[in-house]
């Protein structure tokens, strides 16, 4: 019986050790501003266009960056984080590179502006938003303009990838903003097309 009781002691005490036992503290990051920086919309703007929360893959609506090991395998970084969801990040990236390409539009967030019936909405959804074993940043998936009353204007799928300047998680995460940017870039173009 008292063999027992040490035995529980020893174990409780090499619990209570390994969980004080430091740890390295992750590092989280946050997607640069964009590349370029014209001017953005003049107050007056003649034309809105809502943008919707992206859509994310249920793989890429973690904490973890996400790298791309392979043809098939992906890895969610346990150490590498990002600083905020990517959703959110995504969206008010998108929204501010908007602004700044399309200087006669306000762009703002669907969610801010119910009942503008004269606005364009654009829906986003990321298939992929990682770094590739190639050393590439990769963002891909499908947008879609629509009419205030939901009607399809313009539908494209997308796929920008970015080489890595450097080795590491800073640098890719670099790399995934500049992705990022050519993505907002074509649909800028896309809109400017409709109007």
């Amino acid at each position: 019986m008292r063999s027992m009781f040490w035995l529980v002691l020893l174990t409780g005490m090499l619990l209570l050790a390994g969980c004080a036992s430091p740890t390295a503290p992750a590092n989280r990051y946050m997607l640069p501003e964009s590349a370029s920086a014209p001017p953005g919309a003049s107050p007056s703007a003649g034309h809105l266009l809502l943008v919707q929360s992206p859509r994310l893959a249920h793989y890429l609506d973690s904490d973890g960056i996400v790298m791309q090991l392979d043809d098939i395998s992906l890895n969610a970084a346990r150490q590498h984080l990002w600083a905020e969801p990517l959703g959110r990040q995504l969206e008010r990236g998108l929204r501010s590179r908007l602004a700044e390409r399309l200087p006669d539009t306000r762009v703002m967030r669907e969610e801010a502006s119910l009942g503008r019936s004269e606005a364009l909405r654009l829906r986003v959804e990321v298939d992929r938003f990682q770094g590739r074993h190639d050393g590439l940043a990769i963002a891909g998936g499908q947008w879609q303009l629509l009419t205030a009353d939901g009607g399809l204007l313009a539908m494209e799928s997308f796929l920008a990838e970015t080489e890595l300047e450097d080795d590491g998680y800073p640098a890719l995460v670099r790399a995934l903003g500049t992705s990022w940017d050519q993505v907002a870039a074509d649909i800028a173009t896309a809109v400017r097309r409709v109007r």
